[in-house]
């Protein structure tokens, strides 16, 4: 029986819905969801297989004009993804505008790899402003196919996973059969927490924390992991902290229960908080946090 495997990069701008497509179409929650933007910092990718299949899909940080040095790297995964795909999956949607991050985009019209145009959120608008809006992206990027879809209710993903699979080309897997994701258990800690600060905090502090994972022991009936959540002053410590410890507690909390049902066994989690002055723009601080590989 012919094999197909490849990758499948899923690019766009910020919070249009890129890691709720990825997680649907992998079938695991794998990246962070959450209504603010920039959540996703990585390249994250999900492996999904079958008999005859592989698909490779990456979940990509949201494009964006970069204001320091973290945001630069991001940028390179973004980018970095129209090259090595086989099929690129572009994803918009129905509220921001046509003609954001123009630059990009041209290179998404000047790529010679198969493109399909997720439109994604159409629960939010109506049917003619729906049919606008395809007539509108198919004079943008003609050679593109377009699927109308609602990630968030799941609606036509099913379609898109099978198109998905007549694209592919024919060849062995890349990565072992049963393996979910390339990435190492300690990222997804990281990310887990990282999380629970994006969806507990405010303002600038979700996005001036980087998470470390210090320790992780990996025992028959327990998993025990210490984290450190770095932030770039002393009052955003005490932000993280909050009065007699109960909002790093909270973070705390949230975070091994997700933790427990992500690794399927107990988790005996500790966090302390640090201050790393600056680190978004300093290169041996991102080199260390996984960024500028």
């Amino acid at each position: 029986m012919p094999h197909k495997s490849g990758f499948v990069n899923i690019i766009g701008n910020p919070n249009v819905g890129k890691s709720t497509l990825m997680n649907n179409l992998v079938g695991e929650r794998i990246s962070i969801i959450t209504s603010k933007s920039q959540t996703t910092r990585h390249r994250i990718k999900g492996i999904v297989n079958g008999e005859d299949f592989q698909i490779v899909y990456s979940d990509t940080p949201g494009v964006l004009k970069p204001n320091y040095k973290l945001q630069e790297s991001m940028m390179k995964f973004s980018t970095s993804a129209l090259v090595d795909a086989d099929i690129i999956l572009y994803v918009t949607d129905v509220v921001e505008t046509i003609d954001k991050n123009e630059d990009f985009l041209k290179k998404v019209q000047n790529t010679d790899i198969p493109v399909i145009l997720i439109l994604n959120k159409i629960d939010l608008t109506t049917q003619d402003k729906l049919v606008e809006l395809m007539d509108m992206w198919k004079d943008k990027l003609p050679k593109a196919e377009i699927f109308p879809m609602s990630a968030k209710e799941n609606f036509n993903v099913s379609n898109l996973f099978n198109r998905i699979l007549e694209l592919l080309p024919e060849g062995p897997p890349y990565f072992a059969k049963d393996e979910m994701t390339d990435l190492p258990a300690r990222f997804f800690v990281n990310e887990i927490i990282r999380e629970k600060v994006l969806t507990n905090y405010d303002k600038e502090i979700p996005y001036a924390v980087e998470v470390e994972v210090e320790e992780f022991k990996d025992e028959p009936k327990i998993i025990n992991i210490m984290a450190v959540i770095n932030v770039e002053r002393m009052s955003q410590k005490g932000i993280i902290i909050g009065h007699q410890g109960k909002a790093l507690k909270k973070v705390g909390t949230e975070a091994r229960k997700d933790m427990e049902a992500f690794f399927g066994k107990k988790v005996f989690l500790k966090i302390y908080v640090k201050v790393a002055k600056d680190w978004r723009n300093k290169e041996n601080k991102l080199k260390g946090f996984g960024y500028n590989q």
